[in-house]
């Protein structure tokens, strides 16, 4: 089961060339969405109804995608998939999936390839069940890290997963890693990140970077019956994971977002979500960092 959780099935899609891709997570029916943005750079989709304060509560399909702005164009063909096979939510003359998405910055020129609707179609037909591909795959295809000093001294970043379990309960996280910060290991040590001489001025006390190019963007799922409320503060909290494995974190160039999917099979505190949430954040931002390596 993907993400550690019944009835979760995630699907990817790479552009030929392999220079940027799309995610997509598709839950069961019956589970609720939420999302939280920590950074002051996003690119989303249905933010607002996934919300603490957005009515409706059914989630049909969570897409991470390369492509700046323009691969938000992939929950488009999620949205069809989800229509032709019955999912929506039911507004009386149509079903209409809910769809989250967002987006990271791996565009290397104007005529860099983007993800489209025709490659979110894609990655919702090779969703499985099974555990999701690690490294420069999907929508971590064109991520980097360690982006402080200048983007020619950054190292590959990814697509990672990892999960975190007790008391009965499971967490499970996929993010793409498009940090400008490096990524720190277990112990604190540079695992990732810019290879510019150290004395080499970084951001916040370097140059500028470049707005809205870095970003931490995942998926958690759960198999928790929370509602959209702590849900949405669950998510809000699992973002420490990107603070514990990110430094800097949640810079005004970097658009982290976290989206959350629980199915409700069994009883949680919000709290224990959160840490689960939290250390399975950053363990996949590890994880990723590694593959892509």
């Amino acid at each position: 089961m993907a993400l550690g959780v019944d009835g979760v099935r995630v699907g990817t899609w790479t552009s030929p060339g392999g220079e940027t891709g799309t995610t997509v997570v598709l839950p069961p029916p019956g589970t609720l969405g939420a999302a939280a943005v920590r950074g002051g750079a996003p690119g989303t989709r249905e933010l607002a109804a996934l919300s603490a304060n957005g009515r409706v509560e059914a989630c049909h399909g969570i897409v991470l995608s390369g492509g700046s702005a323009f691969g938000l164009a992939a929950a488009d063909g999620v949205v069809r998939w989800c229509e032709a096979h019955g999912l929506g939510h039911d507004v009386g003359v149509a079903r209409v999936p809910i769809v989250g998405a967002a987006i990271v910055l791996d565009l290397t020129g104007p005529d860099s390839p983007r993800p489209d609707a025709e490659a979110g179609w894609a990655a919702c037909e090779a969703a499985g069940e099974g555990d999701p591909p690690m490294g420069r795959v999907g929508v971590g295809a064109g991520c980097t890290v360690g982006k402080g000093a200048g983007l020619a001294s950054a190292s590959p970043g990814g697509q990672g997963w990892a999960l975190a379990s007790a008391l009965g309960v499971t967490v499970g996280a996929l993010v793409a890693v498009n940090a400008l910060g490096d990524v720190l290991d277990e112990r604190g040590a540079l695992l990732a990140g810019s290879r510019a001489p150290a004395a080499q001025p970084r951001y916040p006390r370097g140059p500028v970077p470049r707005a809205g190019a870095h970003t931490v963007v995942g998926c958690l799922a759960t198999n928790a019956a929370l509602s959209k409320a702590d849900a949405a503060r669950a998510a809000d909290l699992a973002h420490s994971g990107v603070a514990r494995a990110v430094t800097p974190a949640h810079t005004s160039y970097d658009g982290d977002v976290l989206f959350l999917l629980a199915t409700g099979r069994t009883a949680a505190s919000l709290d224990l979500v959160a840490d689960l949430g939290a250390s399975a954040v950053a363990a996949a931002i590890r994880a990723a960092v590694r593959a892509a390596a």
